[in-house]
């Protein structure tokens, strides 16, 4: 099977590879020797049934699980990540399907939530936050993935599915240097607020990001993806551009009627 170097015909170090990752769990085999790679500026959809290892996967990714066996390197360097701190540590972030966000805080506190900019002199010493310079930068942030919101000062709770999702987009954005793995995004999202978010996740690959997407929502996210990484049973199946991919391609391959298709 083709690994996406080949196929893209790349010389630079890819944001992540993984070679040969295995995760049990007991006697379940959640992932068997996987092979992958994400490279800055592609979206790849990651795709698979139930209990395919996707979000195992991306916990081995991040460092909330660590793999049993296999290599991982991060921009060319090889990692083990025993947290997402780690991983954030080389430029990796998440964003999960809960979005993790504080309702109660405003867009501006959850941007920077572990962030946090103080003034300077004796003010900052006493702790005091910098919240013009803060504003103005979140505010920049969420413009440049064109981000219309009344105002950062808000509070999350006040904001639709599709602009806590977009704000949370915006803040792994701005913490992140490399690569940025998304839980299904446009879950629970209706059309046009789905429509948003699959733009927004454009407008980061397009700012050099590598952006990996969980998601079941085939035709949407085929639409974006630069390439195509389906799992089953644990095991890449398939692993090739998303152009000229019919989704009868991925479903067959998600359910095994075709080992490798366009390998």
């Amino acid at each position: 099977m083709p690994t996406s170097a080949s196929i893209e015909g790349r010389d630079e170090p890819a944001v992540i590879r993984a070679r040969g990752l295995i995760k049990t769990f007991g006697h379940v085999a959640a992932l068997q020797g996987v092979d992958l790679e994400l490279y800055g500026g592609e979206v790849v959809a990651l795709l698979g049934d139930n209990g395919a290892g996707k979000s195992t996967l991306t916990k081995c990714l991040c460092g909330v699980y660590q793999p049993d066996a296999g290599e991982l390197e991060l921009a060319g360097r090889p990692v083990q990540l025993r947290s997402i701190r780690d991983a954030e540590a080389y430029g990796i972030s998440v964003v999960y399907q809960d979005l993790a966000l504080a309702p109660d805080l405003t867009v501006l506190e959850n941007i920077f939530l572990g962030h946090e900019l103080l003034r300077t002199g004796l003010l900052g010493r006493a702790g005091a936050l910098a919240r013009g310079e803060m504003a103005q930068r979140a505010d920049a942030a969420l413009q440049a993935l064109g981000i219309d919101l009344p105002s950062v000062r808000i509070p999350v709770s006040e904001l639709s599915g599709g602009q806590r999702q977009a704000v949370a987009i915006a803040r792994a954005t701005m913490w992140t240097r490399a690569g940025i793995l998304m839980d299904e995004p446009t879950a629970a999202l209706g059309t046009r607020q789905s429509d948003i978010v699959a733009n927004l996740i454009t407008a980061t690959a397009a700012r050099g990001l590598g952006v990996m997407v969980i998601s079941h929502d085939l035709p949407r996210v085929m639409e974006i993806a630069t390439r195509v990484i389906v799992l089953r049973h644990g095991r890449v199946v398939l692993d090739t551009p998303a152009q000229g991919l019919s989704r009868r391609d991925v479903v067959d391959a998600m359910v095994g009627y075709a080992e490798e298709v366009h390998g």
